[in-house]
């Protein structure tokens, strides 16, 4: 089995690119989006249409109700189910997507976690009924780690209590003495370069022809579901569209905060990707496909 990613940022033509890819060299996809693993979530994450999910084996959509939790860590887990699912079918593999954090923990890997009985869980589990001593604790006890926390994160505060309590370390020590491994070595990464001027009229169509294909409906269909809690719900494109709901702003003024808010996170997605991998290809998406087929020759279909 070979794999590569190819990364970019949003509204780059990065699935459509996957697809073509992944006809000519036998592989399945894997996504990388962190939107497009959620079910009911279509047209604010702009994930594949059915017919594309069809003509290729796609992985990591769909997987997960948007009031579920989705880490890193069940993130690793999908990806080395697709591994075997490959080998086993006798497949490449693809990964593409725009959360290129998810493609970095694969490359850096995680840290070992200590045993956590039955008995350590159900006692962070009480304590965790008064989130905030449990906040301030680990604050006191590893502020250094604390320091990125919410004190509102129950997922990670919950993680990191986990960790004391099983190791009787503070997790920065833990993680001292148990530092990552990588998951994926060697890998080929390909970036899709594009204009921002180019990539701010994408984004624009883009935001268009969501609002063509029922952005409004799915989000208060969403809401009415699963309220405006779970962290899906704080994603660009339902935000704003709430906020038009709440008539705190017009359809007008809706449309211009997503493309606006939508090319920022593009321009902090090419930020991320140009500075976060080693030995990055990047090239236009125009140049891209030959590039990727030309260093992949050996496993085309003929």
């Amino acid at each position: 089995m070979k794999q590569l990613a190819i990364i970019g940022p949003t509204a780059s033509g990065k699935s459509d690119l996957a697809i073509k890819i992944a006809k000519k060299i036998d592989a399945y996809v894997l996504s990388i989006d962190s939107l497009s693993i959620y079910k009911e979530i279509d047209v604010v994450s702009a994930k594949p249409s059915k017919e594309e999910l069809e003509s290729v084996k796609h992985f990591g959509i769909n997987l997960l109700y948007p009031d579920e939790h989705f880490s890193v860590e069940i993130f690793i887990g999908l990806y080395q189910e697709v591994v075997d699912k490959c080998l086993r079918d006798d497949k490449n593999l693809i990964i593409v997507g725009g959360t290129s954090f998810y493609l970095k923990s694969l490359l850096q890997g995680l840290s070992v976690l200590p045993n956590m009985t039955d008995e350590i869980r159900r006692s962070v589990n009480s304590q965790l009924m008064d989130l905030e001593s449990c906040y301030n604790f680990l604050n006191y006890v590893d502020p250094n780690y604390m320091r990125k926390i919410s004190p509102h994160d129950s997922y990670r505060i919950e993680k990191a209590l986990l960790i004391y309590e099983a190791s009787s370390l503070p997790p920065t020590e833990w993680f001292k003495i148990n530092p990552p491994k990588p998951i994926i070595e060697n890998l080929d990464i390909f970036n899709i370069d594009v204009d921002r001027g180019i990539l701010r009229k994408r984004i624009h169509l883009r935001t268009q022809k969501m609002l063509e294909t029922g952005l409004i409906d799915e989000v208060c269909a969403l809401e009415q579901k699963y309220s405006r809690l779970p962290n899906s719900m704080g994603s660009i494109g339902i935000v704003e569209v709430l906020e038009y709901l709440d008539a705190k702003v017009t359809k007008e003024e809706m449309m211009e905060n997503i493309s606006t808010h939508t090319a920022q996170l593009a321009k902090r997605q090419q930020t991320f990707n140009k500075t976060q991998f080693e030995n990055l290809i990047s090239e236009s998406l125009e140049n891209l496909e030959e590039i990727i087929l030309q260093r992949r020759k050996p496993f085309l279909i003929i």
